[in-house]
């Protein structure tokens, strides 16, 4: 194994593979990095992992097991060799291709604008995929939250997120402003900030390629394209018609367009076809609150995709129950989709659902998908005994207050 300083692979386990066609060679025992995080980070991490360890156990026995190798990011990185990201950390996710983290903090002042955005971009993780879905009894502000079943892909790399901005009186700001009008005659107020916005073909045909994937892996209806093509056409707009072109291209087979459907097919999918739609950002949010079930997954530029997904998770509940994962060619991320809270830090108090649903997504990447049902069941069967952690308890008439320990134990003794 590779020399690591900070800390030392497990003696016990194997490494997770990437076969020629992308596809990962899965031991009965992987081992798989983890970042504890900062904040409440130590509390919710600890909680996951006991879940997930649980889970397997119950659903294979002494068959499987995962060895878990511990490495640093954020505070607890910075406090043991004063680097926020230290290269041996994206070293191991890289070496080991699937790890989970907890929730990172923003450091303060010049260098990473976030950890969490460094690492995808680092990395090449391009795909942030969030599942989004109801567990029956948890309260919402919705009356029917039941219909909401969508799984976002957001592009990750690119849009005003890859962070190519310059600061008002900046040299590099006065120096793009006067070029602006000198070479286009576009006129920028000269007390301007300015960010740059772009978008690729080959990000977007690649985020598209997995989402078609994902729908027919999982027996999907449609892949929706969310962008503001009628305002952004060079950017959004082109995403869109790029999404199209790559389904048409590569899954023509499995296939359809809305213009299609309802040109040659009275309107109704033929049996085995995915539909292929787009709709307006503003129209979307729209259409989650009031026809959610028409939708299954939404693919969409980076910041789109950021405000989507949380609108729709607040719809089923809150960021407490709200999956993540960011996913490249080579390596995969799976994350606490909340911050880090540190008000809470230590206190042993918030939900660690999110990053526990984040292990479910986790232990289906690898193939493990008995123990990421047997998770999914007993969280839901906890949730309707009313045993919950505070930002459900006080939403939920007779409910138990449980810290965030005990939630993980009474999922461990529900499965």
């Amino acid at each position: 194994m590779s020399e690591y300083k900070l800390s030392k692979p497990p003696v016990v386990g194997e490494k997770i593979t990437v076969r020629s066609d992308n596809s990962l060679a899965v031991p009965d025992n992987p081992i798989i990095p983890f970042i504890e995080g900062d904040g409440i980070g130590a509390d919710v991490t600890k909680a996951a992992l006991f879940v997930i360890d649980s889970a397997v156990k119950k659903a294979y026995g002494d068959k499987k097991m995962i060895s878990w190798f511990e490495i640093f990011a954020g505070e607890k990185a910075y406090n043991l060799c004063c680097e926020w990201l230290p290269a041996e950390t994206l070293r191991a996710i890289t070496e080991y291709c699937v790890a989970i983290k907890g929730p990172l903090t923003t450091p303060v002042g010049g260098g990473i604008r976030s950890l969490n955005v460094a690492i995808r971009q680092k990395l090449n993780l391009y795909a942030c995929v969030r599942p989004i879905r109801y567990f029956r009894g948890v309260p919402s502000p919705v009356k029917e939250p039941e219909k909401v079943d969508v799984v976002i892909f957001r592009e990750n790399t690119e849009d005003v997120y890859s962070g190519i901005e310059f600061a008002q009186g900046s040299d590099e700001c006065v120096r793009l402003i006067e070029f602006l009008r000198d070479s286009f005659g576009i006129n920028v107020l000269h007390d301007s900030g300015i960010g740059i916005k772009p978008i690729s073909k080959t990000a977007t045909s690649r985020l598209m390629k997995m989402a078609v994937l994902y729908a027919k892996k999982h027996g999907l209806k449609s892949v929706t394209l969310v962008h503001k093509g009628n305002i952004m056409k060079f950017t959004e707009g082109a995403f869109k018609e790029w999404g199209y072109e790559l389904a048409k291209s590569e899954f023509d087979d499995i296939t359809i367009t809305e213009d299609e459907v309802y040109k040659d097919h009275d309107g109704k999918v033929p049996e085995g076809k995915i539909l292929i739609k787009d709709r307006i950002a503003d129209a979307m949010f729209q259409q989650l609150l009031l026809r959610p079930e028409e939708y299954d997954v939404l693919v969409m530029p980076n910041l789109n995709g950021d405000y989507m997904s949380d609108a729709a998770i607040a719809q089923v509940g809150g960021l407490g129950l709200g999956p993540g994962a960011n996913i490249g060619e080579k390596a995969a991320v799976f994350e606490a989709t909340h911050g880090t809270a540190p008000k809470y830090a230590g206190m042993d108090k918030v939900n660690p659902g999110s990053l526990i649903l984040s292990g479910v997504m986790m232990l289906d990447h690898l193939g493990f998908n008995e123990a990421a049902t047997v998770i999914v069941d007993a969280l839901q069967k906890t949730i309707l005994q009313k045993r919950v952690t505070y930002d459900l308890e006080r939403l939920m008439d007779g409910a138990t207050l449980l810290k965030c320990s005990e939630f993980a134990k009474a999922i461990v003794e529900n499965m």
